[in-house]
C-alpha cells in the first residue's frame, strides 16, 4: 500500500435527522462537501482533494447544516459542482486507492451515485476502481476512548496537536483529524486493517 487515500463526506441534514437516520419525507443525504487526504504510507500528505456540491433535491441549505459545518448557500451557489461532475471526479481521485472512511460514508456515497445516475446524468469512473474499507470498528476497538467521539474530534480525543486550520464538520479538516488518528496509533505499534483487493 505504497499510498491510500481518506475521505470525509458532509451531507444535507436538519434537527433531529441523525436520531431519525435521515427517515422524514424528502430528507436525502445529499452531499455538499467531500474532502479526501492522499498519504504515503508515513502519512505525509501527497495529494488534497476538496469540492463543494450542490443539492439537487433539497437545494437550500437547512440552518442546522450551515451552523454544523459553516458552509453558506450563497458559497455554494456560487462554487458547488454539479452532483455527478463532483462525484465522478472524487471517484477518479481515489482509482487505484485503498480507500477508508471513519464510518459509512461509502454508503452515503453510494447513495448520491445512485441518485445521479436514475436522474440519467453520466458518473466517470466507479466503485470498483477502488477498494472502500469503514475502519471505525477497528480504530475504536484499538482506542475504546474514540467510541463516542465523531471524526473531527478524534484528534482531540487522544490527546494530539490540532491538525492545522478548520473545525470539526469541514471535510478535510476531518480528513486530518482522522490521519493523526490513525498515525498516531500506527506509531504505538497498531497495524491498519487490510481493505478488499483491489481489481
Amino acid at each position: 500500500m505504497p499510498t491510500f487515500v481518506l475521505f470525509d463526506l458532509e451531507f444535507t441534514s436538519w434537527p433531529g435527522a441523525l436520531e431519525q437516520d435521515w427517515g422524514a419525507p424528502g430528507q436525502l443525504r445529499e452531499i455538499v462537501q467531500i474532502g479526501a487526504l492522499r498519504l504515503r504510507e508515513d502519512f505525509s500528505v501527497v495529494a488534497e482533494y476538496e469540492a463543494l456540491v450542490r443539492p439537487v433535491v433539497n437545494p437550500r441549505l437547512d440552518a442546522y447544516f450551515t451552523e454544523l459545518t459553516g458552509i453558506d448557500q450563497e458559497t455554494v451557489d456560487r462554487e458547488g459542482r454539479p452532483a455527478a461532475e463532483a462525484l465522478g471526479d472524487f471517484l477518479g481521485f481515489c482509482r487505484g486507492e485503498s480507500v477508508f472512511s471513519y464510518g459509512n460514508d461509502m454508503v452515503v456515497l453510494g447513495e448520491n451515485v445512485g441518485w445521479a445516475r436514475a436522474r440519467g446524468e453520466e458518473v466517470e469512473h466507479g466503485f470498483l476502481d477502488a477498494s472502500f474499507l469503514n475502519v471505525r470498528p477497528w480504530l475504536n476497538a484499538v482506542a475504546p476512548e474514540t467510541r463516542t467521539a465523531n471524526v473531527g474530534r478524534l484528534w482531540q480525543v487522544l490527546g494530539l496537536p490540532r491538525p492545522g486550520a478548520g473545525a470539526e464538520h469541514s471535510a478535510v479538516f476531518d480528513c486530518r483529524s482522522f490521519a493523526a488518528a490513525l498515525e498516531h496509533l500506527h506509531g504505538k505499534g497498531a497495524v491498519l486493517p487490510a481493505p478488499p483487493f483491489v481489481h
